[in-house]
């Protein structure tokens, strides 16, 4: 008996159809139990397929219609109007204004970031890391969705399951890489172990967001890192000693 698929969804984002999707009701066993849906992991091909044509399936299309990209932890944005032919290009995040098409990012600790405007008929996803954030990908993302033709006030955007600052320690270079961008960047930080700080990537995330202009930015809750039942977690995984660790997919279509 298969376990059913078990999304989160927001509100900001209805009535599209969308999901963060857990790991619950996937194909795939051992260290990627569950919905690992991570063509880059070393799980078994036909178990990531499987698990990607569920979600599609829950989503309401055929798998060839989820589109998603070589994520890098860059700042690059793609625009999409049809599924890629060949090779997925190297970006973190996809906008379209084609109904139909699913977009789709990964992320196993990394902010998923959903963005909607339901007056223009734009959606993008976006993989938000600190790399990523730091760099510019979510403005990148709005000003693509503007290209297109949104206004930035009619954007939504929803920040999905991501690891907690509690649970996000990281070392004095990592700090001063933030702080060399803005100053002000020290308000994301609290005191760690040591010369240790703790970051709050998901404050940083709606920061950006609302810097750049969006209508409605939110975080949906859920730690990755502290909830192994429902989200796979990079930084578990290596804690851990373990070898590999699953994606979790979040998706959204028009």
């Amino acid at each position: 008996m298969l376990v059913p698929l078990d999304p989160i969804s927001a509100d900001p984002l209805a009535p599209l159809t969308h999901g963060f999707f857990t790991r619950k009701g996937g194909a795939s066993s051992g260290l990627f139990e569950g919905l690992n849906c991570g063509p880059g992991s070393s799980d078994q091909a036909e178990a990531v397929a499987t698990n990607r044509a569920r979600v599609a399936a829950w989503m309401g299309a055929d798998p060839d219609m989820l589109v998603t990209v070589h994520q890098t932890h860059s700042a690059t944005v793609e625009t999409v109007s049809a599924p890629f032919a060949g090779d997925k290009p190297k970006a973190d995040a996809i906008v379209t204004a084609t109904p139909g098409l699913i977009l789709g990012i990964l992320t196993a600790d990394c902010q998923p970031v959903l963005f909607a405007d339901h007056k223009a008929s734009i959606v993008a996803v976006a993989h938000a890391g600190w790399q990523g954030a730091l760099s510019g990908v979510l403005e990148n993302t709005v000003e693509a969705m503007v290209a297109l033709g949104s206004a930035r006030e009619n954007i939504n955007a929803v920040i999905g399951p991501a690891i907690s600052q509690k649970a996000y320690e990281v070392g004095p270079e990592f700090l001063d890489r933030f702080l060399d961008d803005d100053s002000d960047n020290h308000r994301f930080f609290a005191g760690g172990a040591g010369d240790k700080a703790q970051f709050d990537l998901i404050s940083y995330g709606l920061h950006r967001l609302r810097g750049a202009g969006v209508g409605h930015a939110e975080w949906i809750g859920h730690c990755t890192y502290s909830d192994s039942d429902r989200f796979f977690s990079y930084r578990r995984a290596t804690h851990l000693g373990e070898a590999d660790y699953g994606r979790l997919i979040s998706t959204i279509r028009l």
